[in-house]
C-alpha cells in the first residue's frame, strides 16, 4: 500500500512540475509580444531620429522631425499596443472574419460584403488631400515597420491571440484606416432597425398608440405619419417574433439602443471662473477589452496635439491642442433610407425605376470559410443602394412578395473625406477652422464640441441627405424605391447643417438630445438618443454662475436620475403610504419596505444603494406588463425603460391610459393596479437572486461593467484574465451614463457607455485631464492592459499635458526609431 501511495505521490508530483513547466513556457511564449517601451530600432521608412516617450500611465508621446515621422510612430506604436485590435476591426470592415472564425461569423461577414465597405474605402484613398494622404502612408509604413520587427525577431507574434488563430498579418494601407472610420460610421447609425421597427409596430397599433411608444420628442415640425399598410400593400408584419441583432460579440451591427450616445458641453470665457474656455466630453460605444480608445499625444509641425485615437486611424479624434479643444457626441442624424424595390416578375435581374425596369448592377463574391467550404454570394445594387437579404435586420417582415430592399447611406460613397477631415481638425487653431474642416465630414455624423482660447461651438458635421418634401414617409419606414419623391435628391450644403457659436448663455451642450426644432426635410432627426440626461445636465449648468474643471468633472460623473425622480412619483402616486400593516415574510410587507425604502431616495444611482435596483426592477417590470399583451412578441424590441411613454400612460396623454388595462382579462385594470402587481413581481425577482433583505441589495452587484475581451471573453477560465468586471453606478439615464443589456438573465449589466473622458481647462491648458475606461495595451499579460481601468471606475483622470519635460519625467520607457542605412 505504501508503495502505491509512494508511485501516486511521485505522479502527482510529475504531474504537477509538467504543469508548472508548461505554464512557464507558455507565459515566455506569450510574454514576448509585450514591447520592451525603452527599445532602439533601427528602421527604414522615416526621414529622422523619432521618440517616442511613454509617460506613466503607458500614454506616447512622439516626437518627430518630420508630420510624417510623426504620423509613423503613431502607427508603430499602435501595433505595439494594440496590433490583434487592429486586425480584427480590418477583418471585420473587409467582411473577412470567417477565414479565422469559421461559420460562426459567416452571417456578419455577408452582410459587410453586401455593403462593401472596404471597396469604398480603396476608392476614398484616391480622394484624401495631399496632407492626409501623406499621413494615411507614413502611418501604414509605422504598422508594418513593426509587423516587420515580430517577424524577424520572433516577439510571440505580436499579440497573445495570434497563437491560436495563426493566419498570416497582411500588410497594412491607407484604405485600411479608412475602412475602420467607416466601420465606426456602421457602428453609431441605428436607423435601419428604427424604421422597420415603426413599420412593423405601424401593422399593430393604430397610430394613436404608436404615438405612445414611439413618441416624437416635443417640438414643432412632427408631421402625422400614414401607416406602413398604406405605403407598401402586402407587407408580412404581424406578431412574428423579432430577429434581434447579432449578439456576437465580433458583431459591429448594434441594437437600435446600443447605436451610439456621448455626453458634451461647453462653457465660454464669460461662465468660467478663471476666465478661459472649458470644455467637457465623454463619447459612448460598447464595452471591450481593450477600449476601442488608445490616448495619444503628437508633436506637429503645426503644434502638439493630445487626446484619444483609435487603433488604425493615424488622427487623434477628440482632445486639445494649445488652442483648441474637441468633442464628439452622436448627432441622430437620419442619414439611412430602407426603400422597398420591385423585382421585374418577367427578369428577377432587374428592378423598378421611375423610369421603367433597370437591371441590378451585380458581382460575385467569395468568403474564405475556415474549416468549411467557401461560400459565394452575389452582391446587388439598385441605384438607392446595395440590396440588402431578408435575414438580417428583420427586413423579412416588411417585405412583400416580390419585392427586395435596398439602403442609402451617405457612408456608401467612394468619394469619402471624412479622413481629410478628422486630419484638419487635428491640426486647426481656431473654432472657426475646425468648423471649416468639417465641411468634409461625410459619415459617421456627429456634433462636434469645439472650443479655442475665445469662445465656443457646435457644428454638426456629415452629409445630410436631401430629401423631397414629398416623401411618402419622411425617410421614417421603408418607402417604393420607384416612386421619385421617395428618393434621395443629393446631398444638402454644409451651411445646413445645425451650428451655434457663442450663445448668450455662454453655454452649449449635447446628451444626443434634439438639437433643431426644423421641419421636414431640413429636421436632421426624428429620432434622438436623449430626452432625460438633458434636464439633469440644465439644472448642474444653471446651479452655478461660473464653472470651473471641477464642476465639469462633477457634471461628467453625476449619478442622479431626472428619470428616476419624475417617473417614480407617477407610477406609484396610489402606493405611498397606503394599506394597513402587513406581518413580516408577506408580499405586502416586502412591498411596503421597498416603497419606505424608495420615498426617502433622491434618485441617486449609486452603486452602493438598494434603492437603484428596484426602481430599475419595478419600472422594467411595470413596462413589460404595459405591452406584452398588446404588442406580443414586438415588445421584446423595447427592453430598456421608455419614459416617455410611461410618462403618457401614467398622465393618461391622449388617452395613453388604456395601455393599462390588460386585454386578455375581463376586468378592467387601473394603472395603479399594474403598478402595485409589477413591484410586487419585482421584489419577487430580487429576493431570488439577492436574498430577502431590500437593505443589503447593491446596485452595482447587478451593474457591472463589461469590459469582456470579443473573442476569448467567452472561454471557461481564461475569462477571467481577460475580461475587466467592475461594479459601477449610474444608468441608462443618468449623465455618467451606463447602459444596461436589457436582456437575458443578468438585464442590469452595464454594457454601453464612456470609453473616453476628457475635460480641457483653456485657462491653464495643461491642467487638463482625460481617462480610459481599461488600459493603453491590448495584451492581457501588461500591466497596462486594465490599469487605467480603476480610475476609470472611481471618477479618477489622469494629466493631459503637452510639456514634454513632465511626459520624460516619469517615463515608462523611451522607445528610438532611427533611419535604417
Amino acid at each position: 500500500m505504501f508503495t502505491v501511495f509512494r508511485w501516486m505521490l511521485r505522479l502527482l508530483t510529475g504531474l504537477i512540475a509538467l504543469t508548472l513547466l508548461a505554464l512557464v513556457i507558455l507565459y515566455y511564449f506569450l510574454s514576448r509580444s509585450i514591447p520592451d517601451y525603452s527599445e532602439a530600432f533601427d528602421i527604414g521608412g522615416i526621414s529622422a531620429p523619432v521618440e517616442i516617450v511613454r509617460n506613466n500611465d503607458n500614454v506616447p508621446h512622439i516626437f518627430g522631425a518630420t508630420d510624417q515621422d510623426v504620423f509613423f510612430a503613431l502607427g508603430f506604436a499602435h501595433a505595439q499596443d494594440r496590433l490583434w485590435q487592429m486586425t480584427m476591426l480590418r477583418r471585420t470592415a473587409q467582411g473577412r472574419l470567417s477565414e479565422v472564425f469559421g461559420e460562426r461569423t459567416l452571417k456578419i461577414d455577408e452582410l459587410l460584403r453586401r455593403y462593401d465597405l472596404y471597396t469604398l474605402a480603396l476608392q476614398s484613398a484616391e480622394v484624401q488631400d495631399d496632407a492626409t494622404t501623406q499621413a494615411l502612408e507614413a502611418y501604414a509604413r509605422g504598422v508594418n515597420a513593426w509587423i516587420a520587427q515580430v517577424n524577424k525577431d520572433a516577439r510571440g507574434r505580436g499579440a497573445p491571440e495570434f497563437f491560436l488563430f495563426s493566419n498570416e498579418i497582411a500588410a497594412w494601407q491607407p484604405a485600411d484606416s479608412i475602412a475602420i472610420l467607416k466601420l465606426m460610421a456602421l457602428q453609431l447609425s441605428g436607423q435601419i432597425e428604427t424604421e422597420v421597427l415603426r413599420a412593423r409596430v405601424s401593422l399593430v397599433l393604430p397610430e394613436t398608440r404608436l404615438r405612445d411608444i414611439l413618441p416624437d420628442v416635443p417640438g414643432q415640425g412632427i408631421m402625422a405619419l400614414p401607416d406602413y399598410a398604406s405605403i407598401v400593400p402586402g407587407a408580412p408584419g404581424g406578431m412574428a417574433p423579432l430577429q434581434h441583432a447579432s449578439t456576437d460579440p465580433l458583431s459591429p451591427f448594434p441594437s437600435r439602443e446600443l447605436a451610439g450616445a456621448s455626453n458634451s458641453w461647453a462653457a465660454a470665457p464669460s461662465r468660467s471662473a478663471a476666465g478661459g474656455t472649458l470644455l467637457a466630453n465623454d463619447p459612448h460605444l460598447g464595452f471591450t477589452a481593450p477600449t476601442v480608445w488608445y490616448l495619444a499625444r503628437l508633436e506637429l509641425s503645426t503644434g502638439g496635439v493630445i487626446g484619444g485615437t483609435i487603433p488604425g486611424i493615424p488622427a487623434v479624434l477628440l482632445g486639445r491642442s494649445e488652442n483648441l479643444g474637441w468633442g464628439l457626441t452622436s448627432s441622430y442624424l437620419d442619414d439611412q433610407d430602407l426603400f422597398i424595390e420591385e423585382v421585374n416578375p418577367e427578369n428577377p435581374e432587374q428592378y423598378r425605376t421611375p423610369d421603367g425596369w433597370k437591371d441590378f448592377i451585380t458581382r460575385r463574391s467569395i468568403i474564405t470559410v475556415k474549416d468549411a467550404a467557401p461560400v459565394t454570394i452575389t452582391l446587388r445594387w439598385t441605384d438607392n443602394g446595395p440590396v440588402l437579404p431578408g435575414s438580417h435586420y428583420d427586413l423579412a417582415s416588411v417585405t412583400p412578395p416580390g419585392h427586395v430592399v435596398s439602403l442609402a447611406w451617405t457612408a456608401l460613397t467612394g468619394a469619402d473625406t471624412s479622413m481629410t477631415a478628422a486630419i484638419r481638425t487635428m491640426q486647426a487653431g481656431s473654432v472657426t477652422e475646425a468648423m471649416e474642416a468639417g465641411r468634409l465630414f461625410v459619415a459617421p455624423a456627429q456634433n462636434v464640441m469645439l472650443a479655442d482660447q475665445r469662445g465656443i461651438a457646435l457644428q454638426l458635421v456629415g452629409a445630410m441627405p436631401a430629401r423631397d418634401p414629398a416623401h411618402q414617409s419622411q425617410g421614417r419606414m421603408p418607402s417604393p424605391g420607384w416612386i421619385a419623391t421617395n428618393r434621395w435628391q443629393g446631398i444638402l450644403p454644409y451651411e445646413k447643417n445645425p451650428r451655434e457659436a457663442n450663445p448668450i448663455s455662454g453655454l452649449l451642450g449635447n446628451t444626443n438630445n434634439k438639437t433643431v426644432d426644423r421641419p421636414f426635410p431640413e429636421h436632421v432627426s426624428f429620432d434622438w438618443g436623449d430626452t432625460q440626461r438633458i434636464q439633469r445636465w440644465l439644472t448642474l449648468m444653471k446651479a452655478r454662475e461660473v464653472h470651473t474643471r471641477e464642476s465639469f468633472i462633477e457634471a461628467q460623473l453625476d449619478t442622479v436620475s431626472f428619470t428616476a425622480r419624475s417617473l417614480l412619483p407617477l407610477i406609484g402616486a396610489d402606493l405611498w403610504f397606503t394599506g394597513e400593516a402587513a406581518p413580516e415574510g408577506t408580499p405586502e410587507r416586502l412591498r411596503q419596505r421597498a416603497l419606505e425604502i424608495l420615498a426617502a431616495w433622491n434618485g441617486e444611482m449609486s452603486e452602493h444603494l438598494p434603492e437603484p435596483l428596484i426602481y430599475q426592477a419595478w419600472v422594467r417590470a411595470l413596462q413589460e406588463r404595459l405591452i406584452r399583451d398588446e404588442m406580443g412578441p414586438l415588445a421584446d424590441a423595447f427592453s430598456h425603460i421608455q419614459p416617455v411613454f410611461l410618462e403618457r400612460v401614467f398622465r393618461n396623454v391622449d388617452g395613453a391610459g388604456v395601455w393599462c388595462d390588460v386585454v386578455q382579462s375581463a376586468a378592467v385594470e387601473s394603472c395603479t393596479d399594474l403598478a402595485r402587481i409589477a413591484l410586487d413581481e419585482a421584489l419577487l425577482g430580487l429576493v431570488e437572486t439577492y436574498g430577502p433583505n431590500p437593505e443589503s441589495w447593491r446596485w452595482g452587484d447587478a451593474h457591472q461593467a463589461t469590459h469582456d475581451h470579443p473573442v476569448l471573453g467567452n472561454i471557461p477560465l481564461l475569462r477571467y484574465f481577460v475580461n475587466i468586471r467592475q461594479s459601477t453606478s449610474g444608468d441608462d439615464h443618468t449623465l455618467l451614463r451606463g447602459k444596461t443589456k436589457g436582456e437575458g438573465p443578468d438585464p442590469f449589466l452595464n454594457v454601453h457607455g464612456a470609453g473616453y473622458r476628457g475635460v480641457y481647462d483653456f485657462a491653464d491648458p495643461d491642467s487638463s485631464v482625460f481617462i480610459s475606461s481599461t488600459g493603453q495595451s491590448g495584451h492581457p499579460l501588461s500591466r497596462f492592459y486594465d490599469d487605467l481601468g480603476e480610475l476609470w471606475r472611481r471618477g479618477e483622470y489622469v494629466p493631459m499635458s503637452l510639456d514634454p519635460a513632465l511626459a520624460r519625467a516619469a517615463a515608462v520607457g523611451v522607445t528610438v526609431l532611427t533611419p535604417a542605412d
